[in-house]
């Protein structure tokens, strides 16, 4: 297994089928349940989305959620992984456990439309060094993804705040007759920092409150080309913004009154 470098832009210790160190059932595990489920699909992959997709009584997101195998009723272990999803933008409705290498992860659907799942974002805690795991996000909405064109999701951590991508070649997008032909993605880990909590997302988060603070930042600066009204609230009371950006070397006082003018020639 590869090792951590010391240097600040190394990347996570991530591994593929072919990587030394694992067992024999270790490699089986990960080749076999992915690419295996791949292979099933093949020639059969019709571009039409689920509009349920297992996420039916999903009701909002995990909180410090430890997984430990079935049955288990003993002291948390070390490697019984926890999930948390409760902060802001992340999503992560349930996690069920498959085995000791493999999670099958659920997320929840956009606010007011159950048919798009797409976002996920959580965090993983309680992990033990070394270990090797696959989350497969089994219930995507979308047929066409970038993660078939070599996009592949974002990780950081506690002790690496920087947001890196996982390599391409751990990443696997397809459609599972497990999962109700939902479309799934898989991708293979292995955490290397047991004191480390994990973070893993879609892409790159922008929130909500970091968006606010920057028009507000830019709001405060008095910009006279920049207007910032808001238009409304949504469905969720939130600040919905209009912005007007004129050209730098005119006042927005000039613009208006061009604007005026223009209108009033109608």
């Amino acid at each position: 297994m590869p090792c951590m470098s010391d240097r600040a832009d190394s990347v996570y210790p991530t591994y593929s089928c072919s990587v030394t160190g694992a067992t024999h059932s270790e490699r089986r595990l990960l080749c076999n349940r992915i690419e295996g489920n791949m292979e099933e699909n093949t020639g059969r992959d019709v571009e039409t989305g689920s509009e349920t997709g297992g996420e039916d009584a999903l009701v909002g997101n995990v909180n410090k959620l430890m997984v430990s195998p079935p049955g288990y009723s003993g002291a948390p272990r070390k490697g019984h992984l926890v999930f948390d999803a409760c902060f802001e933008s992340g999503n992560l409705g349930r996690v069920d456990y498959i085995s000791e290498f493999e999670f099958d992860l659920f997320i929840r659907p956009d606010t007011c439309n159950p048919r798009f799942r797409v976002w996920f974002n959580f965090t993983v805690e309680n992990v033990r060094e070394t270990q090797r795991v696959i989350f497969n996000v089994v219930n995507f909405s979308k047929t066409k993804s970038l993660y078939r064109d070599g996009m592949s999701p974002v990780v950081k951590s506690t002790s690496r705040p920087k947001w890196q991508r996982l390599p391409a070649k751990n990443v696997y997008y397809y459609r599972c007759p497990d999962h109700r032909r939902n479309y799934v993605m898989s991708f293979a880990f292995c955490f290397d920092w047991e004191d480390d909590v994990y973070q893993f997302a879609y892409c790159y988060p922008y929130t909500y409150s970091r968006l606010q603070h920057y028009l507000a930042s830019l709001e405060r600066r008095n910009l006279p080309y920049l207007q910032r009204e808001q238009l409304g609230l949504s469905v969720q009371q939130r600040r919905l913004d209009l912005l007007t950006i004129t050209n730098c070397g005119k006042s927005l006082r000039s613009y208006n009154s061009l604007s005026s003018a223009a209108a009033s020639a109608l």
